[in-house]
């Protein structure tokens, strides 16, 4: 807010560019006559500015900017409602005073319009899900058992491992399921085709 000539004196507003400066560096402020002048009183500074939605159960609505000047007495504040509309500004056409220092008001604008930001990632998924969920009770079985072999049992070292024998053979059983299923698809070799001469009558 800038004033071109002859601005109204603010009072309390110290932290808004002094009282000659009245408008300069507040986000807000309400003039009420004194005595046949004009005086400006700060309502709220950017930095105390807090933005809610205006209704939570349809948050394409709109939102409620709240601004409050706190610290000072009387505490003031402005509550400017801003309605979605995306074809242009509207408003505000009055200001509404709620309390001793405290007012409101409501306009329309594209900026109360929600804006739905789109995620690339769908996320892990049931599959991802069921396989994060297998891992974690396989390492809870791995904890529970090495825990419990090493205390109660008075196993020491890695042979603390459940079923160490079977993990350590898993890599030698995969191999041959693995080498078994390639040649149960790719038929005899030519090896074992070639491994008989034929017999002369």
């Amino acid at each position: 807010m800038l004033f071109n000539h002859d601005p109204p004196r603010c009072a309390q507003c110290s932290e808004c560019g002094g009282p000659s400066r009245c408008g300069t560096e507040c986000s807000a402020l309400a003039a009420r006559n004194a005595g046949g002048y004009h005086v400006c009183s700060t309502l709220g500074h950017a930095s105390s500015t807090n933005v809610s939605i205006l209704d939570k159960q349809n948050p394409f609505k709109g939102v409620i900017v709240r601004m409050s000047s706190s610290g000072k007495d009387p505490s003031c504040s402005l509550s400017v409602s801003i309605i979605c509309d995306s074809n242009g500004a509207q408003g505000p056409d009055s200001v509404e005073k709620l309390g001793t220092c405290d007012y409101a008001t409501t306009l329309r604008h594209p900026s109360g319009c929600a804006t739905i930001i789109s995620i690339g990632g769908k996320g892990f998924g049931w599959f991802g899900t069921l396989l994060i969920i297998i891992i974690c009770l396989f390492g809870a079985y791995l904890l529970a058992g090495t825990v419990y072999r090493y205390f109660f049992l008075g196993v020491h070292g890695i042979e603390a491992v459940p079923n160490l024998d079977l993990w350590a053979s898993l890599p030698h059983r995969t191999q041959i399921f693995f080498s078994s299923l390639v040649r149960q698809f790719s038929g005899p070799s030519t090896s074992h085709r070639n491994s008989y001469l034929p017999v002369n009558s």
